[in-house]
């Protein structure tokens, strides 16, 4: 399910790194169109070096992924039972986890399969959802909806929702039950382990 939703929400998530405050559309749109201008510029170096895709994703991306509290949605009653290392640890495996998810499903978009829609929402509010669809290479196209909160440090995205399905809500299911079953430093082991293996692995 993790693999489905990055390949198909990746483009609209890309968030770049701007000093100017900008509201929640602006923010989508501004900075996914600096992320897929790069990768349409430079594809084949970022499919041989994933290094060089990682690095990207980690500086145009996630900064303005709220990690840390989508972590702790993710983790949902096991996060109230954890002690400070264990959250520490699994926002950090957490991190890489999707810096590896959304690389790989980035190096294959281009910039002229997404749409951002017109912005309805309240823009003096503290929490937005920027809806866009993506052209599949059929030309069916799929609703795309990403969820953004106000921060000290301004917008940023927490969740993407595509076809009603929330990428928060099904990691929290798939890792909720890894929990129950083998432990929370079981989880957070595998995934530390993921983040150190080969990019091959992708």
């Amino acid at each position: 399910m993790l693999v489905g939703l990055c390949a198909v929400s990746g483009a609209g998530v890309a968030m770049a790194v701007d000093a100017t405050p900008t509201g929640p559309q602006e923010l989508v749109e501004n900075s996914a169109k600096k992320m897929l201008t790069e990768l349409d510029a430079n594809r084949a170096v970022y499919r041989k070096d994933s290094v060089k895709l990682d690095n990207l994703v980690a500086t145009v991306l996630l900064p303005y992924f709220d990690s840390e509290y989508a972590a702790r949605l993710v983790l949902g009653q096991h996060w109230r039972v954890a002690n400070e290392d264990q959250r520490k640890r699994f926002v950090d495996a957490f991190y890489h986890s999707l810096l590896r998810s959304y690389g790989s499903a980035l190096v294959d978009f281009t910039a002229d399969r997404m749409t951002v829609m017109p912005f309805h929402g309240d823009p003096n509010g503290t929490s937005a959802t920027v809806r866009t669809e993506i052209k599949r290479e059929n030309g069916t196209k799929v609703p795309v909806n990403y969820s953004l909160r106000k921060t000290d440090a301004g917008w940023k995205a927490w969740d993407v929702t595509i076809e009603g399905i929330s990428y928060v809500k099904s990691f929290r299911t798939d890792l909720g039950s890894e929990v129950q079953q083998k432990g929370l430093d079981a989880v957070i082991q595998r995934l530390e382990a993921e983040a150190r293996s080969p990019a091959s692995s992708r």
